[in-house]
This record gives C-alpha cells, structure tokens and sequence, in this order.
C-alpha cells in the first residue's frame, strides 16, 4: 500500500510539473450507453521514460445528464491509472432516463518522438 502512495503521489508530482506528453490512446466502452465526447488522457512523462504501455480498467457511474459521477480504476499499472481517470472524468455520454454503470478501458501506447 505505501508502494502505490508513493508511485500515485510521484505522478501526481510529474504532472502538476507539466512534462506530459498526450498518450496515444484507445477508449472501448462496455456499456448500454455511448460516449459521446472524450478527453484525451495525458501520457505521464516517468511512463514514458519507462516505455510503458497499457490497459487501465475503469469503473464509471454516470449521471442521467451523461455526466461522470464517480470514476473507480479497477485494474491496470499506477503509473497509468491517474491520466485515465482524470481524462474518463471528462467524458460525456448519451442522455438516459436513469444513471448507469459504465465500464471504461483505456489503453496507452508510448508516443512515438
């Protein structure tokens, strides 16, 4: 647990810093709902150093409007989980009579310099 505080505090360190380039990304959502407009997440500067790729799992309730209520990650590397929830928070999906629970995954491929 003091592992993944220290990695989540470095990237949110890394970011705050600014050196962050925008991961090319995949977004596949597992829901009754479409995305209708998302953010693209940005690639954490110490991931790309490492030549990180990846899958980040997403759990994503969504307010009747389309709205991110609350985004959980699920699965996927620490490193990588911040960028998608932060960029998932921004997403928006169809209107609908009720809220739901959408499943997110984003994948991180390194951008090439």
């Amino acid at each position: 647990m003091k592992y993944f505080i220290r990695v989540s505090l470095s990237v949110l360190i890394l970011c705050a810093i600014g050196g962050q380039k925008t991961a090319a990304q995949d977004v596949e959502g597992n829901g009754g709902r479409s995305i209708v407009s998302q953010a693209s997440p940005a690639y954490p500067e110490l991931a790309r150093k490492m030549n990180l790729e990846g899958t980040v799992k997403l759990l994503v309730v969504v307010s009747p409007a389309g709205a991110a209520q609350n985004v959980q990650v699920v699965g996927g590397n620490p490193l990588l989980a911040k960028a998608a929830e932060d960029a998932v928070r921004k997403f928006r999906w169809s209107p609908s009579a009720q809220g739901s629970k959408e499943q997110v995954l984003v994948r991180f491929h390194r951008p090439h310099n």
